[in-house]
Parts: structure tokens; C-alpha cells; sequence
């Protein structure tokens, strides 16, 4: 079974490319879709589009806007999307992602440390799937893969 599955939320680790890395050693029929993971390009794409602004509200308006255009899209395109939430910053889009994806009926595996369950449990009720590492996405996916 061929799957697209959009990879969400924190860019501070090599996370994605440890699944993308478990879905090429694996030989799984899976398209991988994911958001601008350079910080600097993402918050600058409305400025850099759109023209500067005085104001970061109205520049990290503008960037936020543009990069839905393309998460909206991505997200609407995907079978299945996986939502990651680090340690050190907030995802607030990671989570507007998921909120997307369950609005689309499209099932969500979030994946996180256990230290980040109570403030998440919304998210995870919300998931068919919640997981700790990579490593269990990669063996979640070779499973629904399977003929």
C-alpha cells in the first residue's frame, strides 16, 4: 500500500530524517511531505515575499500565512500525519497541525517524551497513535505497509 504522510512540528532535531532514513531501509511506498524546516526561511517568507513591515506582528503575520498556505495543502494531500513536539520550544502550529488533520479526518501519530503527556493530552486523545522515538513511527508505518 502506497501512503503520503506529512511530518509536523519541531525543527531542532533530525527527527524526520531518522524516519525518512527507516522508510528507505524498509523499501516502504511512502511520499514524505513536510513544512520549511528552516527557521529563518519560514519566519522571513512574507517580508522577504510581501515586502518588509515595522511591526513583527504584522511580518510574523504575514509568514504565518504563507506557510499555512503550504501546511494546509500538504496536510489536505496526506494519508496520515505525524506530529512531533520537542523539548525546548512550544509548537503551537505543530498542534494547530494536528488540529487541521483531525478536522480532516486524517489520522495523526504524535510522537513525544512522556515528560510532555499532561500538557499534551488533548493532542494524544486525538491520536490513533502517541510514541517516544523515530524508531516506533518507523515500525508504525512498516506495519500498515504490510500486503
Amino acid at each position: 500500500m502506497s501512503y503520503t504522510i506529512y511530518l509536523s512540528g519541531e525543527i531542532h532535531s533530525d527527527w524526520r530524517q531518522q524516519i525518512k532514513q527507516g522508510i528507505v531501509e524498509n523499501n516502504l511506498d511512502i511520499e514524505i511531505l513536510s513544512p520549511i524546516t528552516d527557521h529563518s526561511d519560514s519566519d522571513n517568507v512574507g517580508t522577504k515575499i510581501l515586502g518588509e513591515e515595522q511591526s513583527n506582528f504584522w511580518k510574523d503575520h504575514k509568514a504565518a500565512k504563507i506557510n499555512a498556505l503550504r501546511s494546509n495543502s500538504y496536510i489536505s494531500r496526506s494519508d496520515i500525519v505525524i506530529v512531533k513536539f520537542g523539548e525546548q520550544y512550544k509548537q503551537w502550529n505543530a498542534a494547530f497541525e494536528a488540529g487541521i488533520a483531525s478536522g480532516l479526518g486524517i489520522p495523526t501519530i504524535v510522537m513525544h517524551s512522556p515528560e510532555l503527556t499532561h500538557p499534551l493530552k488533548e493532542v494524544d486523545a486525538a491520536a490513533l497513535a502517541v510514541t517516544e522515538t523515530p524508531a516506533q513511527v518507523v515500525e508504525i508505518l512498516k506495519y500498515i505497509s504490510q500486503a
